[in-house]
């Protein structure tokens, strides 16, 4: 039975339109507020067209608590298909009240914290926005839900078309709709309780399931989201595996639940089909911070390998070292697999050998030292005899054959040794100067060559002042702005067991471990001193305890990385 309206004595202002927010989006459907609207129009356009019949019930959990539903004078003549389709004639609408006179009580009804549903939704919609416009009310900033399009998601190879009154004999509701408001409306909530019903087999359980439904139709692997059923919306890392148990993929979100649903409908890069068909469990683990989510996917990546991360697939490389020999009467530079312990000084690990001889080649550019292999002992004497190839083209100093005293070489090396391990500038300036001077005489693939070693060195200085800053402080605790105390040793991520929002470490994961851990111990190293880095500019982290020495260097290093374009994170 329709009920009209009665629109307040007084004018109601607008008000202010604000998008509507949820505390928590993963709010369980039968706590959500829906508003189920239909209306009747003499067209199908709203900028030329008007309503004729209007009806909203506000609805939660199954219970009806609201109902608005009545004819409207659209102030225009009514077409006669119109009429036939809805039975609605003039003579029906002329005592009706206009649509101005309705819009308050709609907007009670609907509020600013129900979600607005419809079938075909952004048709009804966008009539009452037309209205709302015209009558200097802002457009509804309300969640919308459409039945069309989630029945197009859940039961399309059910029915023959996506009708309402096909949709409504299929999910046998007891009102059927009648093309008009009241019935529709009726018939369509009654839709949208059946459809929640066969969305709730795929694991949406919570608003933000149901809104992000309707994205993921026709997906090949569509009924592998009940294994996201169990994922909670909070902080963590998560794991696919394979039927053997096998971890395919490790990835960390701020909200699980929605990050790993996203790979069924919003996630298009190209490995996630595959990744999706072999998948046969979703594991998570939840983490207390950032960092922590951070540093466990770290770790898990290269314990796993897993083929489908980025990293995993890079990682039979290894990593190389650029060593200058030190403890040799003429000290030189060379690429070796392993950090060496004989005193030299070195600069890595580098990711690989590839980046390693560009830096070597960087910093021989820099400086003259010596390129060739040959060892001299402490008290061997010095062959005299024509210079080596790179000394005589003038890259390099040639102290085997006497070409140049002990204590002049000597100073080469003095300067290497402080560039690699104070003063970054002494390599580096040499590079840019030189990459000027090819560049002002248009000599631009030599300036290019240049700007790449000046690239891979100082990406190497970088990675090395902010490793060694790390491991020099000791033990640090951290407070960060929302509470929470992270604790890094020596470059590890302390993982406090007595906390109960950091979970257990899994088999196999270095959890609470402080040590290093090889060659990938530098991967987390450098992760942390650059989120630490990166916290401390924004003003988000307090210094509480620390057992070392924790300082900037005096002089940082320049960068000199070339713009890029921003790429997805595999």
């Amino acid at each position: 039975m329709r009920a009209p309206a009665v629109p307040p004595a007084t004018p109601v202002p607008a008000p202010v339109a604000v998008q509507a927010r949820f505390d928590d989006l993963g709010t369980p459907l039968h706590e959500v507020t829906f508003t189920v609207v239909d209306l009747e129009t003499t067209g199908g356009s709203p900028d030329r067209c008007a309503i004729t019949e209007i009806a909203a019930l506000r609805c939660r959990g199954g219970e009806l608590l609201g109902t608005l539903a009545t004819l409207v004078n659209p102030g225009t003549a009514i077409p006669p298909s119109i009429v036939v389709l809805t039975g609605i004639t003039e003579a029906m609408v002329a005592p009706a009240p206009a649509i101005g006179e309705l819009l308050p009580s709609v907007l009670e009804l609907v509020g600013d914290d129900s979600v607005v549903v419809g079938h075909n939704v952004r048709f009804d919609v966008a009539f009452l926005d037309a209205a709302l416009a015209r009558h200097g009310y802002p457009r509804l900033a309300n969640r919308r839900v459409d039945t069309l399009a989630l029945a197009r998601r859940l039961i399309r190879d059910e029915v023959p078309d996506l009708k309402l009154h096909t949709l409504a004999r299929h999910l046998r509701t007891a009102v059927r709709p009648t093309h008009r408001a009241l019935d529709d409306a009726r018939a369509t909530m009654e839709v949208l309780h059946g459809l929640l019903e066969r969305a709730a087999t795929l694991g949406v359980l919570g608003l933000d399931d149901l809104l992000a439904l309707p994205t993921m139709r026709a997906h090949p692997s569509s009924a592998k989201l009940a294994l996201t059923r169990s994922l909670p919306r909070t902080r963590g890392v998560y794991l696919f595996r394979d039927r053997d148990g096998r971890v395919l993929y490790v990835g960390k979100a701020a909200n699980l639940r929605a990050r790993v649903r996203s790979y069924f409908s919003t996630d298009d890069r190209r490995k996630v089909p595959q990744l999706l068909r072999e998948t046969d469990r979703i594991d998570h683990l939840l983490c207390a911070t950032d960092v922590e989510a951070a540093v466990r996917e770290l770790r898990l990546i290269q314990e796993h390998r897993p083929r489908f991360n980025r990293v995993g697939r890079g990682a039979g490389r290894g990593h190389a070292y650029v060593k200058l020999t030190v403890g040799e009467r003429f000290p030189r530079l060379a690429v070796v697999r392993s950090a060496p312990g004989d005193g030299s000084v070195h600069l890595g690990p580098l990711p690989s050998r590839r980046a390693a001889q560009a830096v070597k080649e960087a910093i021989e550019t820099a400086l003259p030292l010596r390129r060739c292999t040959t060892r001299i002992g402490p008290r061997a004497p010095l062959t005299p005899g024509p210079p080596c190839a790179p000394a005589r083209l003038g890259v390099a100093a040639c102290p085997c054959r006497g070409q140049i005293d002990e204590a002049a070489y000597g100073e080469i090396v003095d300067a290497a040794v402080e560039g690699i391990r104070r003063d970054p500038r002494l390599l580096l300036e040499p590079l840019e100067e030189r990459m000027v001077r090819y560049a002002d005489a248009a000599r631009f693939e030599e300036a290019a060559a240049t700007r790449e070693r000046l690239t891979a060195l100082s990406r190497a200085l970088e990675r090395r002042r902010l490793a060694t800053s790390l491991r020099d402080a000791g033990r640090i605790r951290l407070g960060l702005d929302r509470g929470e105390i992270v604790v890094i040793d020596r470059g590890r991520l302390v993982v406090d067991p007595e906390s109960p929002a950091a979970p257990e470490a899994p088999p196999g994961e270095p959890g609470g471990r402080a040590s290093p851990s090889g060659r990938d111990e530098v991967d987390e190293v450098l992760l942390l001193a650059r989120w630490l880095a990166r916290t401390a500019a924004q003003r988000r982290v307090r210094l509480l305890e620390v057992t070392g020495r924790y300082a900037s260097p005096a002089v940082r290093v320049p960068s000199y990385e070339p713009a890029r374009r921003p790429r997805r994170d595999d």
